[in-house]
């Protein structure tokens, strides 16, 4: 018998913003920029499409596209 795949399902499972925000920012490479609440807020109203669902979020679908805008957003907030 298969054993359920426990990495995906708990990338699969839909998050609630603050269980995002824990989650992602306890997996991150040292070195790399932490989300905060309000980064997050701004991912999505940037990024609508992904959040067909209303508010939830999960690792397996936001994870890997906050990490690419997330460092853009930085540079950009310390060039000014």
């Amino acid at each position: 018998m298969k054993l359920p795949d426990l990495d995906r399902l708990r990338c699969e499972r839909p998050l609630t913003l603050p269980k995002f925000l824990n989650t992602y920012n306890e997996d991150l490479p040292t070195g790399f920029p932490p989300a905060t609440a309000e980064l997050l807020r701004e991912f999505k109203k940037t990024h609508e499409p992904l959040f067909k669902g209303g508010s939830v979020w999960s690792l397996d679908q936001h994870r890997k596209r906050v990490m690419d805008w997330l460092p853009r957003k930085y540079r950009e907030s310390y060039a000014d």
